[in-house]
């Protein structure tokens, strides 16, 4: 007997993510376009976007993604990419907010406050003001997915990442309060918690012998994730399959975090 497939079934449906040129959001851009999702992939570089996009029309057969430039600290540039989805594609059914910055790595006592604010502003406040500009089509439609991209540094201090860890965990209270504040309304929204994952945004933290040792000592699934081991999970929360998942941090980790 074939299994139906229609709890994963995107037909239909407008996806916009942020910071997906590359590494995870690029996986989950294609993963969403496999079930049937329009997206739009966006990040700072429009040359890379495009690269992204031609892969996955080509894979889909199909118009099936648009690039668009944004630099998510600019809540203007934000707006026009809010405009500009609805405009060439419709109504937004899913937000995955993957994007993030991390310029700075060592102790908080030595952080400089221009730094510091460019991680909150980036990985906080640029998540809140993309989720109030989506809303009114998920409302509007009495449905609607909602994803930031957290990280399993929120769940610890760092004496190097201390800042970032506080951003991913600001991210975190975010989703809670907007799956409480919207939940009535059918909108769902989660986090999804990478652990150390294999991507050049973490290339300082896996790209040694000494690292490598860890994870193999450390974590249960001996080996370091991969962007492609994001495509389900993205595909669960943006449909039906996920209709009464919200306000959780799902954390893909290989079994570090336990219990979280």
């Amino acid at each position: 007997m074939a299994v139906s497939t229609e709890l994963f079934d995107l037909n239909g449906q407008v996806a916009l993510l942020t910071g997906a040129s590359k590494g995870m959001g690029r996986c989950m851009a294609i993963a969403l376009a496999d079930h049937g999702s329009r997206v739009v992939v966006s990040s700072r570089k429009i040359d890379q976007c495009n690269d992204v996009v031609e892969e996955i029309n080509a894979r889909c057969g199909e118009e099936r993604a648009i690039a668009i430039a944004c630099n998510i600290g600019y809540k203007d540039q934000l707006q026009a990419l809010v405009d500009e989805t609805r405009e060439r594609l419709g109504p937004i059914d899913t937000l995955v907010a993957n994007a993030g910055v991390n310029p700075f790595y060592g102790s908080m006592s030595d952080i400089p406050d221009e730094a510091f604010d460019k991680i909150l502003g980036s990985n906080v406040r640029s998540n809140h003001w993309l989720a109030q500009m989506v809303l009114p089509d998920m409302v509007e439609k009495g449905r609607g997915s909602i994803m930031i991209t957290s990280s399993t540094g929120a769940f610890a201090g760092s004496e190097t990442l201390g800042t970032y860890n506080i951003s991913k965990l600001a991210d975190i209270a975010l989703v809670r309060n907007l799956a409480l504040e919207w939940g009535p309304k059918g909108v769902r929204v989660n986090a999804i918690c990478p652990g150390l994952i294999r991507t050049d945004f973490a290339k300082a933290l896996w790209d040694n012998p000494e690292a490598a040792a860890r994870v193999n000592e450390q974590t249960p699934l001996r080996r370091f994730g991969e962007s492609e081991d994001f495509m389900g999970v993205v595909v669960y929360l943006a449909s039906d399959a996920s209709a009464y998942m919200t306000g959780q941090a799902v954390t893909i980790c290989g079994g570090t975090h336990m219990y979280r």
